[in-house]
């Protein structure tokens, strides 16, 4: 019983081929190519308000030379958002829960920002190792401590959307579960979990 519910984490074999590559690609598809025209339907004109709100909160807060980011974090807040939604339905992979997929986005992207924040203001970018005001006793712990926040970083933040995403789908199915299991007998107690569920699901699009 306990593996069946576990079984949503694994991704899917056709002819033993794992699946995971199509589930990603899938979600561009359902995005509509541009045309001739600057705008062709209320879908595209969605897509063009979402891209174009979506850059401007990213790059608000930088200045002009890091908009050569624009690009990169844009396609990659629509392909999680994308896989995030898709994961909502019922019978589908969410690649998202897979600790590897969320280190292998973390990892480059974490390494990238460390490398240039390091070359473009090293003093800047050493001096967030040591706070300021700190007594001189302390300045070796916390600049190892800090060090080592550091390279943990995007392991801690990998594991703890991994551990949300996975508990999600878990408290879904099992109160599913149990909704569909108290049915014939406490139909009251089924409505009352049913409801739950309801509340839960749109929790989980917003964590989408």
């Amino acid at each position: 019983m306990n593996l069946s519910f576990f079984d949503q984490f694994s991704s899917p074999c056709l002819l033993g081929i794992p699946l995971i590559l199509l589930s990603m690609l899938f979600p561009a598809l359902l995005l509509p190519s541009p045309g001739s025209r600057w705008i062709t339907n209320r879908l595209a004109t969605l897509q063009s308000w979402c891209i174009d709100l979506i850059t401007k909160q990213l790059m608000t807060p930088l200045n002009k030379s890091g908009h050569k980011w624009a690009l990169i974090l844009t396609s990659l807040m629509i392909l999680l958002l994308s896989i995030n939604l898709l994961r909502l339905l019922p019978y589908t992979f969410t690649p998202t829960t897979q600790l590897s997929m969320n280190m292998a986005l973390a990892f480059p992207l974490w390494l990238a920002t460390l490398l240039t924040g390091l070359r473009n203001q090293p003093s800047a970018s050493l001096g967030h190792l040591l706070p300021e005001g700190t007594p001189t006793p302390l300045i070796p712990a916390l600049v190892l401590i800090e060090t080592i926040s550091l390279l943990i970083r995007p392991l801690a933040l990998g594991v703890r959307l991994t551990a949300n995403l996975t508990a999600g789908h878990l408290l879904i199915q099992l109160i599913s579960t149990a909704s569909a299991a108290l049915l014939s007998i406490m139909p009251t107690i089924s409505i009352l979990t049913t409801i739950i569920l309801l509340l839960l699901t749109i929790l989980e699009v917003a964590v989408a």
